[in-house]
């Protein structure tokens, strides 16, 4: 079931560079009392939008906090919203224009999962990627990821879990260890670390700083060949940050901490789905200090714009087949779950929709 965001009498500072320690400190500038901070925070919990309907505030200080914030401190609107059976994906738009995705998922265990953005577009330039075909627009700002997840659209609800898997690359926008202790601390967010999922495809040095300040964090790893040469095509960064160095990375992690780590194979027919890059992923693995906290999570390819066209959906039956494989040579490995195929809820693609939809007019 999903759960109500919970809220606090008492509230400790609040991450540093987002809009709460902004007001906070404005508050503070002019001598109000704690409890009027206390208030916008539980307002902002319970779905009110604007300054003006904080009815808790005396009325000068409400407009005293328009003219210095704006009309609102949230700094996302929607501008497009896609409903299917068991996930809905909105099209959020930042201050300046900037576009991000967020899906959330309702799993039959009545679980949900929520997907968000760290950027708006990429400049990795993975070839499979429709965000990629974008190019980097702006590193999103730790309120802009947050707001993602607590704005007013979901009714104050809160998912079961949260996951950097939409626009961008998470480790290469530094805002998102801000965001991270937004989540994780109590009195805002309150979520648990093991409630939240960061992913990547090899930002090597904060994925070190990411396993040294959020050891609890789930993490995974994008593979998708076992072989550097081919791995770069796919995932250029492999050129300077290569799959073995944070693979070195995770394999002090899991000693360390005995946390299970998860790695990505987007499995694509005809490029990465033979034996040989089978063997050669089980043997990866195997040379793993702890090989058996390292789960591999296979990802069956679905065409994206702006992704490489030469690229081909593998069949049900090979997905299977190769998750079928791993696991009889001892690898643990499951096929990940995907389903909005019919609401582009694969990465980039409501953006790319909502570009071709309103080119001219934008």
């Amino acid at each position: 079931m999903t759960r109500q965001i919970r809220t606090s009498s008492m509230y400790p500072n609040p991450p540093t560079g987002g809009v709460l320690a902004d007001i906070r400190a404005y508050l503070k500038s002019m001598d109000m009392p704690d409890y009027r901070f206390n208030q916008i925070v539980q307002s902002l919990q319970h779905g009110t939008e604007y300054f003006e309907d904080v009815q808790e505030l005396p009325k000068s200080l409400r407009q005293k906090l328009k003219v210095q914030f704006g009309e609102t401190p949230l700094p996302l609107k929607p501008a497009v919203i896609h409903s299917a059976n068991q996930v809905e994906k909105v099209l959020f738009e930042t201050k300046s224009g900037a576009k991000i995705e967020t899906v959330l998922s309702h799993y039959r265990e009545g679980w949900t999962s929520m997907c968000i953005s760290s950027q708006s577009g990429c400049g990795l330039g993975c070839t499979f990627c429709a965000t990629a075909a974008m190019g980097l627009m702006k590193n999103l700002t730790a309120d802009e990821i947050c707001a993602q997840v607590f704005h007013s659209h979901w009714n104050k609800q809160l998912p079961d879990s949260i996951a950097f898997m939409g626009m961008g690359e998470a480790l290469a926008n530094p805002n998102i260890f801000e965001a991270l202790k937004a989540f994780t601390t109590k009195g805002y967010g309150g979520i648990s670390q093991r409630r939240m999922t960061v992913s990547t495809v090899g930002f090597a040095p904060n994925l070190e700083r990411l396993v040294n300040q959020f050891p609890q964090v789930t993490i995974t790893l994008s593979v998708h060949s076992p072989f550097s040469v081919q791995r770069a095509e796919l995932i250029p960064l492999e050129k300077r940050f290569s799959l073995q160095e944070n693979l070195a990375i995770l394999d002090t992690y899991v000693k360390k901490f005995n946390r299970k780590v998860y790695l990505a194979y987007l499995l694509i027919a005809g490029l990465n789905d033979t034996n040989d890059h089978l063997k050669r992923l089980v043997d990866l693995i195997k040379l793993r200090e702890r090989p058996k906290l390292f789960h591999v999570s296979v990802i069956r390819y679905n065409p994206a714009f702006g992704a490489n066209p030469s690229f081909q959906q593998p069949t049900k039956e090979k997905v299977s087949e190769f998750v079928e494989q791993l696991n009889a040579h001892g690898i643990d490995a499951t096929r990940r779950t995907q389903f909005g195929s019919g609401i582009e809820a694969a990465c980039g693609q409501l953006h790319a929709d909502y570009i071709k939809k309103n080119k001219g007019n934008i």
